[in-house]
């Protein structure tokens, strides 16, 4: 049996405290090594609770020689600084999405990964879930025909004042944070030739970064793609595969509970169906796959550079068609 992979996590965001870590010290196959953070007294905090060491700073973390992989779940605008950091210390990477704000360095990141031979996973859940699996296996069987169209909504109530998330600087914004959902829900299902047809991103009062957007893509078959998301909404997490016989529907499609069964809505003119699944831990999932990725010594790029590509194609589309940013009382 082989020994546990030391990891080390680089920073103290709520997204590692509230899951990852959560899910790595429940791994067998992992050992929480060390958590870092600027905060000295964050580091002590987390570490206290998940029994590791305390660094104050994250150079100081790659630094040391027990740490075999880390996790980098800091702002975006951070994510390529870090990662590339990492990989120059000789660690495996899970860092949060997006990789980095931009193709070039996504593109250069995976390359220096492979060449160096190490493990470098971007971190988006639901692509490891069964349920799209279930999914792309009722598509591939014709249950409903020709697939023609794949819509996706994801969508969030407004975070507090002050979160990372509206900050420029750090590399926030709606289409990162949350459009990457169904965007990449899209690649899932309609594969890596889409192409953005156009896309619209909206700035709420106030803000510096985009709050909400829409996006049309299609591949050179014709299938399109529609995408919403946002940040300043009612919660909604969906999709649905539309085809020539026939449609599916998923709820709750991008971070739905461990315990929840998960539901698959499969409708052929006047008949449908609920098709119930085993739950999933999609967290629990995606760090199996991590050190699945650590042993073999690199991990399947995926979608993460077609990802990447079009998230830059979207930012393009929406300059050329920009709209004024909505203004309070407007009604937009």
């Amino acid at each position: 049996m082989s020994a546990p992979i030391r990891i080390g996590v680089i920073g103290c965001a709520e997204i590692a405290l509230r899951r990852m870590l959560p899910a790595f010290e429940d791994c067998p196959d992992l050992e929480i090594a060390a958590v870092a953070s600027r905060d000295r007294d964050k580091a002590e905090e987390a570490a206290k609770r998940f029994g590791c060491e305390p660094v104050h700073g994250y150079a100081e973390l790659l630094a040391l020689d027990g740490v075999d992989a880390v996790y980098v779940p800091l702002p975006a605008a951070l994510h390529a600084e870090w990662v590339d950091a990492a990989l120059d210390a000789g660690k495996h990477v899970l860092a949060e999405k997006p990789l980095s704000t931009d193709r070039e360095r996504t593109e250069r990141l995976l390359a220096k990964a492979g060449n160096l031979g190490l493990a470098l996973m971007e971190n988006v859940m639901f692509v490891h879930h069964t349920r799209h699996e279930a999914v792309r296996r009722l598509v591939a069987d014709g249950a409903i025909g020709e697939l023609r169209s794949f819509h996706g909504v994801f969508a969030i109530p407004a975070p507090p004042d002050g979160d990372i998330r509206y900050s420029a600087e750090l590399g926030g914004g709606a289409l990162a944070d949350i459009g990457v959902y169904p965007l990449r829900g899209a690649l899932h299902f309609l594969g890596p030739e889409l192409d953005v047809v156009g896309a619209q991103l909206s700035t709420g009062p106030g803000r510096e970064v985009e709050t909400a957007g829409a996006v049309l893509l299609r591949t050179p078959a014709g299938a399109t793609a529609q995408l919403t998301f946002g940040m300043d909404h009612a919660y909604r997490s969906a999709y649905e595969l539309w085809g020539s016989r026939g449609r599916i529907t998923v709820d709750r499609a991008f971070t739905p509970p461990a315990d929840q069964v998960p539901v698959i809505g499969l409708y052929r003119g006047l008949d449908s169906e609920e098709i119930r699944l085993e739950p999933c831990d999609q967290v629990a999932a995606t760090v199996e796959a991590f050190v699945a990725a650590v042993r073999a010594g690199s991990a399947p790029a995926g979608d993460t550079l077609r990802q990447a590509e079009l998230l830059d194609e979207v930012r393009r589309s929406s300059t050329e068609h920009a709209v004024p940013p909505r203004g309070p009382g407007s009604g937009r």
